[in-house]
């Protein structure tokens, strides 16, 4: 929930520390607040799961928790306004999503080694649900929350942490003995610094630079991407050529392990897109042609979103014990294909839908994801050895944190694109329309479309962050309430917003099919000694 909830509520949080995100100079604000988390979550978990192989997972899972109810109460007692407040939160959210990264990279390998193989499909379904329901059920909470006030979005976290920590060091127990051995800091340093300067690019590529409305021609975007792909590929180098490697790459070799993760990255990317436009969908266009204001549009699209989850929480235990029986390949597979067939159906929706439709559609990617992780994720932690399964969990995670991450450099970059060629003239006469001066109507419409995106990501009225009161003050009062009013931009933008929707769900379900493939593709379950057997030979080969 963490990981989502502030998305929802990040209006109230920037008005309650008195800071306007959309103002120039201030992106960077309000990209690392959706982002900061993501990021070192994505990047730290094979190092934390690696040292959970080491010296304890349980310890390491411990600390984690610690960690993290320290972080949530330092959250909510920020003391600072703008600029310095925003920095606070930025700050410890990363303090925070390393405490969480400690939990997550552990938590599938606790239970792996807790549960029979008989049950473990059950038991990993049970996890994995609940942490990818929380995800959604974040954005409901941020919205609720935030109404009360924007502290208590980071309230919410102070106790269950603290339970949590107490909780942990009181009942949990070791159940796998910890190999010692050294660390490798050179694979650490060069996973994570590529990571983390490969995502960090990306999600900066949605930025305008020059006259383009991405950032991708921006010489510093191209290095992060190109110089975060020169550290993951040195990183794979030194970990073939060191006796104790960070992550043995060899797990590659492992068809069930190699094929759940790229399944996983693939989905991870289109569930994170379908989320962020969903979003947007709902509180620029939807909901205000229904006449929710648009103060009020974060909140209530988490609710309508709740279709989503609750296929997520049906799904995902019964798909996860049956798998037990009947094998993992068959529901992940199965799953992928009802994903797919849910963005379809999406892509094919008017933007003004009925709501039964686009609930049921909901339901069917929610039940699909639901088939899809559960199994998975039990696949991939049975594939591989009890002394790998600690670096095994947080790789796994690393795919779905990484995916999460990168869609929103993909999608928002897609979704602007497809804005780019048919927004700015449809604004421009819009307007002119309503009597906004032709000059000043060609300047609003030749601004990049991520601005408008944003406005309407954090709820606010796209029309009147674009033209301003100086602009909205001149005109008569009537232009001014209908194009301030509810219907105006979301009928205005309509089209164009659908041209992109189609190519955004289009290339997630084009994802998707390609993520059902990987899954059937990933054979049956092999002994773990004869994996173990297979590593111990490559080590051997290689020099090791």
């Amino acid at each position: 929930m963490d990981a989502s909830i502030v998305i929802i509520s990040l209006p109230a949080i920037f008005r309650g520390i008195g800071l306007d995100p959309l103002a120039p100079g201030n992106i960077g604000y309000l990209l690392w607040m959706i982002l900061g988390y993501l990021l070192v979550s994505a990047v730290l978990v094979v190092v934390l799961g690696r040292l959970g192989d080491m010296f304890g997972r349980v310890r390491i899972y411990n600390l984690g928790f610690l960690i993290f109810a320290i972080a949530s109460v330092a959250l909510s007692l920020d003391p600072f306004y703008g600029g310095a407040g925003a920095m606070w939160l930025i700050l410890w959210r990363i303090v925070q999503a390393f405490g969480g990264s400690m939990l997550t990279a552990n938590s599938a390998a606790i239970l792996t080694d807790a549960f029979p193989a008989r049950q473990r499909g059950m038991a990993l379904g049970i996890n994995q649900i609940t942490a990818l329901a929380g995800q959604f059920l974040g954005l409901l909470a941020g919205g609720l929350l935030a109404v009360v006030h924007w502290r208590a979005v980071f309230w919410v976290s102070v106790p269950i942490s603290v339970a949590g920590t107490i909780w942990s060091y009181l009942s949990l127990r070791e159940t796998a003995s910890g190999r010692r051995s050294r660390i490798d800091w050179l694979g650490n340093v060069t996973f994570a610094a590529g990571a983390g300067v490969l995502l960090a690019g990306i999600t900066y590529g949605i930025q305008p630079y020059g006259g383009s409305p991405t950032g991708w021609g921006n010489p510093m975007v191209l290095a992060g991407v190109f110089g975060g792909l020169a550290l993951l590929a040195l990183f794979c180098f030194v970990e073939t050529r060191v006796a104790e490697p960070m992550f043995n790459l060899a797990l590659f070799r492992v068809r069930a392990f190699a094929a759940g993760n790229i399944a996983a990255l693939l989905t991870a990317i289109a569930r994170g897109g379908l989320q962020f436009m969903l979003i947007i969908w709902l509180q620029g266009i939807w909901l205000p042609l229904r006449g929710y204001d648009y103060a009020d549009t974060p909140l209530w699209a988490g609710i309508f979103m709740l279709p989503l989850t609750f296929g997520f929480l049906l799904a995902g235990p019964i798909s996860g014990y049956l798998s037990d029986r009947f094998g993992a390949r068959l529901f992940s597979t199965l799953g992928l294909c009802l994903v797919a067939c849910s963005f379809v159906g999406l892509l094919l929706l008017p933007t003004d839908f009925d709501y039964l439709t686009f609930a049921a559609l909901l339901l069917l990617s929610g039940l699909g994801q639901g088939m899809f992780s559960a199994p998975n994720t039990s696949s991939i932690m049975g594939s591989v050895p009890p002394e790998h399964r600690g670096v095994a969990s947080g790789m796994r995670s690393t795919f779905q944190n990484s995916g999460t991450a990168l869609s929103i450099g993909v999608f928002f970059a897609l979704m602007i694109s497809g804005l780019a060629s048919s927004l700015p003239a449809t604004l421009s006469s819009g307007l002119q329309a309503h009597g906004v001066p032709a000059e000043t109507a060609h300047h609003v419409a030749s601004l990049p479309p991520v601005s408008t995106l944003f406005a309407t990501f954090l709820g606010n009225n796209p029309v009147e962050h674009l033209l301003g009161p100086a602009v909205l003050g001149d005109l008569p009062a009537a232009q001014r309430e209908t194009l301030t009013g509810y219907t105006f931009f979301p009928h205005l933008v309509s089209e164009p917003f659908h041209h992109g929707l189609v190519i955004v769900f289009g290339v997630a379900a084009a994802m998707a099919v390609v993520a059902a493939i990987a899954s059937a593709l990933r054979g049956g379950h092999r002994d773990t000694g004869e994996v173990r057997d297979a590593l111990a030979s490559s080590a051997t080969g290689s020099g090791r």
